[in-house]
């Protein structure tokens, strides 16, 4: 079954879709193994990852394609992904959903930011005028009708913290841009339970909800309470991430080389701690076994290092 299938039906249960944030392959694996029915692409994630720079539209549209096709070949998971402001104009967004589509995600959301873009949650932030953006999201529709209708399109608009905007503004571009085409509305930065509340009453299709900065996180109850159809999380392994490799860092810097062999040693009992089998080293040795030969494997006997478990 295609992902792009599975990601609609997953959205047919009547309960929130809870989606955790990667921000390259190796976060996307870990997510999919620990069973996360979807995951999805952040764009600071990716913009800081991939370049050590902030989500202030510094990050190219092949920079993000080629993260997502990464992310997308890892795992079995559908993949949403980031796909900023489109990248341009309405014929520039034809090309933007193509290739997405061909990166293997299962969906994408854009938004109505003007370019460059910048986070949905820091100051500075402007959107395009509606009639431009609700023509953006036409062509995102009949782009992605070309390929794979089941490929999901998620309209996001910034208006609500955008200078000069509000949450009107932003309900009411949350509203046409489901009319032209759009599978989910996300309006980005809400900043109470009351605004989010009245998105969820007053958008007039599905909502796509961020759990993050300055917005409130709700428990799965109560976002399936609101009725909200997808809620992503983007940026906590992202910082977990972050706080881990610092921690360590000051302890090798501290305490000298050893600390990184006592990190090691408590790595060892994790779930993760075989590293070599989880990047996938076991499927290695079975795809050798299965198209080059039993005889391939002799190079296993006697070489030293870590040897992977043939499969039952």
């Amino acid at each position: 079954m295609k992902k792009t299938t599975r990601l609609r039906q997953l959205l047919k249960s009547g309960k929130a879709l809870f989606v955790p944030g990667c921000y390259n392959a190796l976060s996307a694996k870990i997510l999919d193994k620990v069973g996360f029915p979807a995951i999805y692409m952040t764009g600071y994630g990716t913009s800081l990852s991939l370049l050590g720079m902030p989500d202030a539209g510094l990050a190219s549209m092949s920079e993000m394609h080629l993260n997502a096709r990464y992310i997308s070949n890892a795992v079995e998971a559908p993949v949403i992904a980031d796909a900023d402001n489109g990248y341009g104009n309405a014929i520039n967004v034809i090309r933007t959903v193509k290739e997405y589509i061909q990166t293997g995600v299962a969906g994408i959301h854009i938004e109505d930011q003007i370019i460059p873009k910048r986070c949905g949650h820091v100051a500075g932030r402007q959107v395009i005028p509606i009639e431009e953006a609700v023509g953006k999201y036409r062509a995102a529709d009949y782009a992605r009708k070309e390929i794979d209708p089941d490929f999901l399109l998620v309209a996001r608009t910034d208006a609500r913290g955008a200078h000069g905007g509000s949450l009107d503004e932003a309900i009411k571009r949350a509203n046409a841009y489901l009319a032209a085409g759009a599978d989910m509305a996300f309006v980005e930065g809400p900043t109470s339970v009351d605004e989010v509340k009245r998105i969820c009453a007053e958008v007039k299709g599905p909502v796509f909800y961020n759990q993050t900065g300055l917005s409130p996180r709700f428990s799965q109850e109560e976002l399936d309470k609101l009725g909200i159809a997808i809620a992503i999380s983007p940026g906590a392994t992202m910082r977990a991430t972050m706080m881990t490799v610092y921690d360590l860092a000051v302890a090798m810097r501290d305490e000298g080389p050893l600390a990184e062999k006592r990190f090691n040693d408590k790595f060892t009992d994790h779930p993760l701690g075989d590293f070599h089998t989880f990047a996938g080293f076991n499927e290695v040795m079975e795809l050798e076994r299965r198209f080059m030969g039993e005889t391939e494997l002799a190079k296993y006997e006697d070489s030293v290092g870590h040897r992977p478990a043939a499969a039952d």
